[in-house]
């Protein structure tokens, strides 16, 4: 990925934000049931949310104007000129106003008050209603104070029609809708959220939850009222794939700390967590027939730190609990190269069979299997085996960047035999986009880092696989790598690919990226947006470099290209200020939003 400018000296680690201040993180929906590794903080210390020390108050002008347009036809709504105000008490804030921006939007009618007598209706045989339903609850009831009863609709007809009402159907009228569609109705009777499957009612969930104040977001009963603007909103993602990578090698983060990462995911109708398991610097999951992965691959971090890794149990929790927010899990465990914690476990996967030290720096492409050894295949076999019967996903991701200590020859016939243990054990093979040179296999994904210093040939080659049928997920560097620096001030983080503020992070076209070089847009599977750990110590350290960031990636994914443009959504962005300081994220207060005044 170029990742080899990456890496920064271990003097970047800072301590600024171990301080945690604030209110127990809610975790809407069903509580976490797993215990954090021995080497984990404590959960009370996870738990914690940090309230950022600005309180954002007061009117917000938005820019909020809305084409109506139907879906079915490909046309869309996009946001203009309006008034909208972020707290409670405050007017209906705009139909539309949310990331991502609606394909399809049209306002009018009484806006929906949310009362004491709402009732949430489901159909009496949809249990993935309920479930949808069960989890929106939990979301209004700490800020609302309302009860919000669950209840069969069809039961209940006659006794008030009012309330939130969740429906699953397979209608020819929805059918456009596909897998994570949905609409939503709005008028003075009540709020009808419609989708063909559960994610999309999840979604809709979403869209409702940006359509209340921000305060909705808060732990404690606020003052309402709490409207949802009148009017129909109709909408399905552009692309299938919109991920998130969260690093957990360099600095190990424990089970509660990503279950609040997936949590602010889900918000933004993100679908994917990508998770970094292995590295140079520590082996994250325990594998059954190499134990020593774990326990001593993974004793450590950048900085030499205490390390951790997810037990079985516990990773079986996090792709639990990622599904019930409808995110899959892809796991990854780089091969050949950035293998440190492994040859450090165990000497026989080296070519010398001399296990080398356990390493806590952050330089890279040292480290490498013995390609030509038999036991590299079985240890191979073995881990595969293992992480894809935790895996309900499609994917499994090889890795396969920066293996510089690796002959080509050797690094060809290596991915060919990996790729072919994926296969075996029913898993999709992803990889690094390097893999492009390696012959991929039919089905095979590549997730493109490159940005705008990488040369002509390496994105011809990417090309070259596209049309052979290889299918690309864009992670550029300098717009979606997460851990660049804002600007030269930031603290955290890193420049090798320059430095990212939020308008580059967000105007930039999937469909356009890699024209020049051949690549038709229909190769595009997708957008991730990945967040290496090397500066990484807390949740505070992560939110601080994913948000503003993170939502626009999320639009980049879901919103259709016509509907995008940088003027009207930063003040979308603006208007997430309250509700991001609500959820106590600590976000970095980009120069170039107008965020509401203190």
């Amino acid at each position: 990925m170029g990742r080899f400018g990456r890496y920064a000296p271990q003097s970047w680690i800072h301590s600024r934000e171990l301080r945690r201040r604030g209110k127990p993180v809610r975790q809407h929906g069903t509580p976490p049931t797993s215990s954090t590794p021995p080497t984990s903080p404590s959960p009370s210390r996870l738990a914690s949310r940090r309230l950022s020390s600005r309180r954002l108050s007061g009117p917000l002008l938005v820019a909020v104007a809305l084409f109506s347009c139907v879906a079915a036809s490909g046309a869309v709504a996009a946001p203009g000129p309006g008034a909208a105000t972020a707290g409670a008490g405050s007017t209906t804030r705009p139909l539309g106003d949310v990331i991502p921006v609606p394909a399809s939007v049209r306002p009018g009618g009484t806006p929906y008050s949310i009362t004491a007598s709402t009732r949430i209706r489901v159909d009496d045989d949809s249990r993935e209603a309920r479930r949808v339903g069960t989890y929106l609850a939990g979301l209004l009831r700490p800020a609302t104070g309302y009860d919000l009863r669950i209840t069969d609709d069809d039961r209940n007809r006659g006794r008030g029609d009012d309330g939130i009402r969740l429906r699953l159907t397979s209608g020819d009228r929805d059918r456009a809708l596909g897998d994570e569609g949905y609409r939503l109705e709005s008028d003075r009777d009540g709020v009808t959220l419609t989708a063909r499957k559960p994610a999309g009612l999840f979604h809709a969930v979403q869209t409702l939850r940006q359509l209340l104040p921000a305060a909705v977001e808060r732990d404690s009963r606020q003052r309402g009222p709490w409207k949802v603007a009148g009017g129909t909103i109709t909408d399905k993602p552009r692309y299938a794939y919109r991920g998130a990578m969260l690093d957990v090698s360099r600095h190990f983060f424990g089970v509660d700390q990503v279950k609040r990462y997936i949590d602010q995911l889900a918000l933004y109708k993100i679908n994917t967590l990508h998770l970094h398991l292995s590295d140079d610097q520590g082996w994250r999951i325990a594998i059954d027939s190499w134990p020593r992965l774990a326990t001593y691959g993974g004793s450590t971090q950048v900085g030499g730190g205490p390390g951790g890794y997810y037990t079985k149990a516990q990773y079986r929790e996090l792709v639990r609990y990622a599904a019930s927010r409808h995110l899959e899990v892809v796991p990854e465990i780089d091969m050949p190269g950035h293998t440190n914690a492994a040859l450090a476990s165990y000497a026989e996967l080296n070519c010398d069979g001399v296990a080398p030290p356990l390493y806590t720096g952050t330089a890279v492409g040292f480290s490498s299997l013995c390609a030509p050894k038999e036991v590299t295949y079985d240890f191979v076999d073995d881990v595969v085996r293992e992480l894809a019967a935790l895996t309900p996903g499609r994917y499994l991701h090889i890795g396969g960047d920066e293996a510089h200590s690796t002959s080509h020859a050797d690094y060809v016939e290596f991915m060919r035999r990996t790729q072919a243990v994926v296969a075996k054990y029913g898993k999709k093979v992803m990889g690094w986009h390097q893999l492009t040179g390696a012959d991929p296999v039919k089905g095979a994904v590549a997730q493109y880092w490159g940005y705008d210093a990488t040369g002509a040939a390496e994105r011809a080659q990417v090309a070259e696989a596209t049309k052979a049928g290889t299918k690309l997920v864009l992670s550029p560097a300098d717009r979606v790598y997460l851990d660049m620096k804002y600007d030269r001030n930031t603290d955290l983080g890193q420049s090798w690919a320059g430095l990212v503020e939020v308008d580059r992070s967000y105007d930039w076209d999937p469909a356009a990226y890699l024209a020049d070089a051949g690549v038709d847009p229909g190769a595009v599977l997708g957008v991730e947006a990945p967040l290496w750990s090397e500066t990484l110590v807390t949740s505070d350290n992560i939110e601080r470099m994913a948000f503003p960031r993170l939502p626009g990636v999320a639009e980049i994914g879901w919103s259709p290209q016509s509907a995008r443009d940088w003027d009207t959504y930063k003040k979308r962005l603006a208007a997430q200020g309250p509700r991001l300081t609500a959820l106590g994220i600590d976000y970095y207060r980009s120069p170039v939003v107008p965020w509401p005044a203190e």
